[in-house]
């Protein structure tokens, strides 16, 4: 770990980068065929029990054990930074360069772990997650009470929850978010780290909403799979790895330090970090400027290389500015993650699904069975040749809800309904027009819209027609036909917090 503590150092990186690698992690699956609807999300525990072993101890291990030693011939290669650093290390010999190195990182990574514990504490006490959004109670959080470095860690973990993006937030944003989540009452907006933060309704400024800023970049890829890939690719965590797990977060609870013998938690930058280490006869003089050195000779190899990331780099990456004219194409039964964070699907079915009021105010025939789909939904926009597109909701689409559950009333749908029968003799008296569905499936909608703050609305996926036109909005029970079976999970990738880790 003596080299990525180096190379971080000399990245500027604080105290919780400093730690360097956790000795168990929590992984999370990158392949959406390894989701399913009902469970948890698929991972694996990574453990490094050898973390702590030098190259040296492990060669000996190797010896002891007859066991052939396989070097990589790259890893004498100086133009990769790790082999450059660790090249350096080997030209100081000293016993107590190593000791006392090793003990300012051990002293970071208490720091971390009284950090995570801190952070995990403040999530189950004070956040509240809706489908898409959160919520946070700052009357509950206290933030003028928690450390500068706990509580930007804090609100970097429900920023990267919210827009399964897992980016660190540094710099200058996260010195923006501290100054915002500490100004008590809310009374102001902010878009940062791919999320917008306001003050959430009705709460005089004591809450703060966090949503998916649908306007800031995105990852461009979203995924298509079928349904049946559940059954090919279905993956659970054993229960011996879930009960590793739970004793892993046990143990490193007992573990964690008091604050009183954390030892960096207000330090700021790398340099002051190694010179409160000083201070606290952590390091020596003479290991303190060794490090120091090291560190300068990195810095100036990491300067030379850097270079401005042009819009083209951005793309070949993946990743672009999303614009409300985002939509993707799904055709029926296939499976859309959308915006990593829901799980979209739709079909057609022959019978109408289980919506009972709408469709019983409706006067809606329930068995159709063995029907043309064409002959029973004649007023309907949808049919068995159409194709879907997934896009984020839009504030048009509330404004149509609005004025499609004002069109008509149900005596004009009763007049409606014997006008068209007489009209159409050989079609059954049982015909369903399905603007009487969606006119009462949207006033159900809007009562339920009204519970989402509207900030936190413009994240929905929202289902539309190759013309543009509305078709269902999933996570408010609307769709415009009652034989349009339509689903929304709310599914994050990565939950929130990150899933477990240890660094003790």
């Amino acid at each position: 770990m003596a080299e990525l503590f180096i190379l971080r150092l000399s990245r500027d990186s604080g105290v919780l980068g400093l730690a360097g690698m956790a000795f168990a992690s929590q992984l999370f699956s990158t392949y959406t065929n390894s989701f399913d609807e009902a469970s948890d999300n698929y991972s694996i525990l990574l453990v490094r029990p050898l973390l702590e072993f030098s190259k040296e101890d492990l060669y000996k291990i190797c010896e002891g054990g007859n066991q052939e030693w396989v070097e990589d011939p790259t890893n004498q290669n100086p133009s990769f930074a790790r082999n450059r650093i660790r090249l350096s290390l080997r030209n100081l010999p000293s016993c107590t360069f190593k000791y006392e190195l090793q003990a300012v990182i051990s002293a970071c990574r208490k720091t971390r772990a009284y950090v995570d514990q801190i952070c995990s504490n403040l999530i189950n006490e004070a956040v509240s997650v809706m489908a898409g959004y959160a919520v946070i109670d700052l009357e509950i959080l206290h933030p003028s009470k928690i450390e500068d470095i706990c509580l930007s860690k804090f609100i970097a973990l429900v920023l990267q929850f919210i827009s399964q993006r897992h980016r660190p937030v540094r710099g200058s944003t996260s010195k923006l978010l501290l100054d915002y989540i500490r100004t008590f009452p809310c009374k102001t907006s902010l878009t940062a780290a791919g999320c917008y933060l306001c003050a959430a309704p009705r709460s005089k400024g004591t809450k703060l909403l966090v949503c998916c800023s649908v306007n800031s970049p995105l990852p461009s890829k979203m995924e298509l799979f079928y349904r049946h890939c559940y059954e090919t690719h279905k993956h659970y965590i054993p229960s011996e790895v879930e009960q590793i797990i739970v004793d892993g977060k046990g143990n490193s609870d007992n573990l964690v330090p008091d604050a009183s013998d954390v030892q960096f938690l207000d330090v700021a930058s790398s340099e002051s970090i190694l010179v409160e280490a000083k201070r606290r006869n952590i390091l020596s003089e003479s290991t303190y400027g060794n490090i120091f050195s090291l560190q300068e000779d990195e810095t100036q190899h990491f300067k030379s290389k850097t270079k401005t990331i042009s819009d083209h780099d951005l793309k070949m990456r993946g990743v672009h500015t999303v614009s409300t004219s985002l939509s993707l194409p799904l055709q029926p039964g296939q499976i859309c993650y959308f915006m990593n964070r829901f799980l979209v699907s739709w079909n057609l079915s022959n019978k109408i699904s289980g919506d009972k009021s709408p469709v019983e105010e409706a006067s809606c025939n329930r068995d159709l069975a063995g029907k043309s789909l064409h002959h029973f939904c004649r007023h309907c926009m949808v049919g068995h040749d159409m194709v879907a597109e997934v896009r984020h909701m839009v504030d048009a689409d509330w404004l149509y809800l609005a004025k499609l559950s004002k069109h008509q009333n149900l005596e004009n749908c009763e007049k409606e309904r014997v006008i068209l029968a007489s009209a159409m003799e050989q079609i059954s008296e049982k015909t369903i027009l399905c603007s009487d569905y969606a006119r009462l499936s949207a006033e159900r909608a809007l009562q339920s819209l009204k519970s989402i703050p509207v900030a936190a609305r413009r994240s929905l996926p929202v289902l539309i027609n190759s013309h543009g036109l509305l078709l269902s909005i999933p996570s408010i029970c609307f769709k415009h036909c009652p034989y349009l079976m339509v689903s929304a999970v709310f599914k994050p990738r990565v939950p929130l917090g990150g899933g477990h880790s240890s660094f003790l």
